[in-house]
């Protein structure tokens, strides 16, 4: 994740190219390119302190900066910069500090006040499907909110979201800043660049933003951003697996990996950089999944999240459309009587595998619909989009329409490889993996740790949260066992891979999973960026949000160790 941008303050400069041109630009701010006059990055960074008193004395300071641009009739003073404008609006918008947000508001209100064009966020919450009211709560959410600013030094709409599960949130965390930041054989900027890459591959423009940002702070070259072919060939090199991890992993095999890792390959990877590499692109694709499985809409300091327009009459910020409030909650009853009488099933009767495999077939190959056929804006390029707002407002309709803008293409190789369903009806499929043959316990697991020390402990550890998560609850109902709809789920998205459990009775999933849910789950784990909010509204209409959130998180992680069971194979088999 993208650390703290500079808050700065300057009087004069032009905007960087490809930015909003000067004649355009509020007379009230300056780009983020100009010269720092004013409160400077270690202030900022000095918020995140542990320390109450140093936090507090940032806190002035950077008041102190903020006022003294603002005294533009003082010799020497400077303008607020559009960079620092931002920064404020995220504080006042997602620090989990009382204090410092409160003083964020209060410093944007003052700006304002002296003719300064301020930013207004263009969202009313992190989620467009999600009321902000079910997201920002106090309690345990707030307290791991309150830990990442401080390690961080920022909280982005993931993890707010995120913060409905805090024992999931923590661990994430910790797999992605190792992942991102800490040793590792691949130089950091390489590291956020593989991610757009990755990210672009789903339309993401959320992701591609965040990790563009932590590209370019890490020392990454602009121009590398500018279109695959400014990437150094090594990079390029990676464009076929990224594709077939994020669509159709299936098809990776031992030669994908001979033509990067054996010697005389030209560029060549070590196993190390690719291991790191592949987990990195898998970790982004799973990421995109969450991302539009939940409808965030962009942080507001990023494209899209923000603009300089005053408010209409007629517009307010956009907010999640909401479930039926009165409708029957037969469904909820139904599937709590379906889980009873499961059990109660499976205990009696044992089923032939001959009968388990034919079960497995029908869920593999039911045609289940996803957005596909819903409306896609047409593509539009950055030259077409001739005023800031424009640009503002198309970004929010690409976070539920998958509408992907020019930056989010130029990055992407193929652009229409997608994701074929893993047995077509009439076709010949590839061969099922059985998690007999190759399981993440018995292979994946120890294979990862060993090219990528500590790696695998943490997803593991990732994995094993996630499925065991449970608040003993469903919809109204407290007190329930939820352990069979976990499972189906989870075996559901890998059925969708190709992964078969020989132990695992998949009629489950048709008892349990009703059509809905199904169309959901397969939408945000094979084409993410189809996902609507009228899909995420339709199933479990009657379950806390934070049940649908957990779905979600089980959607991510199943597919992220589908794709990693994959590729891992492809590596052993290499290695023989």
């Amino acid at each position: 994740m993208a650390s703290n941008p500079a808050a700065t303050c300057q009087a004069n400069g032009d905007s960087k190219p490809g930015g909003v041109p000067a004649a355009r630009r509020s007379c009230g701010h300056r780009s983020e390119s100009e010269s720092d006059a004013g409160p400077t990055s270690k202030s900022l960074a000095r918020l995140c302190s542990r320390d109450d008193g140093e936090r507090r004395a940032a806190l002035e300071e950077l008041s102190q900066g903020v006022l003294q641009c603002l005294d533009l009739d003082r010799h020497g003073s400077g303008r607020l910069s559009k960079q620092t404008l931002l920064h404020l609006l995220r504080l006042s918008r997602s620090c989990p500090l009382q204090e410092v947000r409160e003083r964020a508001v209060e410093l944007l209100r003052t700006a304002q006040e002296q003719g300064v064009e301020v930013p207004r966020a263009l969202a009313s919450g992190p989620s467009a499907f999600i009321p902000a009211k079910e997201i920002l709560k106090g309690g345990p959410n707030q307290d791991v909110l309150i830990e990442s600013f401080l390690s961080l030094g920022r909280v982005d709409h993931i993890s707010m979201v995120m913060a409905m599960h805090p024992a999931y949130l923590c661990c994430f965390l910790k797999t992605q800043h190792a992942l991102l930041e800490m040793d590792g054989p691949l130089p950091r900027h390489w590291r956020h660049y593989i991610a757009v890459m990755a990210a672009a591959r789903h339309h993401c423009s959320y992701l591609v933003q965040q990790h563009s940002a932590g590209f370019l702070e890490a020392g990454g070259e602009e121009s590398w951003l500018s279109g695959l072919e400014h990437a150094p060939a090594k990079l390029r090199s990676l464009q076929t697996l990224n594709k077939l991890l994020a669509h159709r992993p299936w098809l990776i095999t031992q030669q994908h990996i001979q033509e990067l890792v054996c010697p005389g390959a030209e560029p060549r990877w070590s196993l190390a950089e690719l291991i790191h590499a592949v987990v990195l692109m898998a970790h982004a694709h799973s990421l995109c999944s969450f991302v539009w499985g939940c409808g965030l809409n962009p942080e507001p300091d990023h494209i899209g999240g923000y603009t300089f327009q005053p408010p209409s009459l007629s517009h307010s910020p956009h907010s999640p459309a909401h479930s039926p409030a009165h409708e029957d909650a037969v469904e909820v009853e139904v599937l709590m009587k379906r889980m009873v009488e499961l059990q109660q099933q499976q205990e009696e009767e044992e089923c032939t595998q001959e009968e388990m495999v034919t079960r497995f077939e029908r869920e593999r190959s039911e045609s289940i619909p996803t957005g596909t056929d819903l409306t896609v804006y047409p593509c539009v390029t950055l030259s077409h989009l001739l005023t800031h707002h424009f640009l503002s407002v198309f970004f929010c309709l690409a976070v539920v329409r998958g509408a992907p803008p020019d930056l989010v293409l130029r990055l992407v190789e193929e652009p229409e490889f997608r994701y074929e369903d893993f047995a077509p009806r009439g076709e010949q499929s590839p061969p099922t993996m059985r998690a007999q043959d190759y399981s993440w316990e018995d292979h994946g697991f120890s294979l990862l740790n060993r090219l990528l020390p500590d790696m695998g402990q943490l997803l593991d550890e990732k994995f094993q949260i996630v499925c065991n998560l449970t608040y003993h609850r469903m919809a109204m109902h407290e007190g329930v066992d939820t352990h069979s709809l976990r499972k189906a789920l989870w075996n559901y998205i890998h059925c969708l891979y190709g992964i078969r459990y020989d132990d695992y009775d998949y009629g489950s999933v048709n008892v349990l999973l009703e059509r809905s849910l199904k169309v959901f789950v397969k939408t945000m784990a094979c084409h993410p960026e189809q996902t609507t909010a009228r899909i995420y509204h339709s199933f479990w209409r009657h379950f806390r949000h934070s049940e649908k959130v957990h779905a979600n998180l089980i959607v991510m992680e199943a597919r992220l160790q589908a794709a990693l069971l994959y590729i891992l194979r492809a590596i052993t088999h290499y290695m023989r």
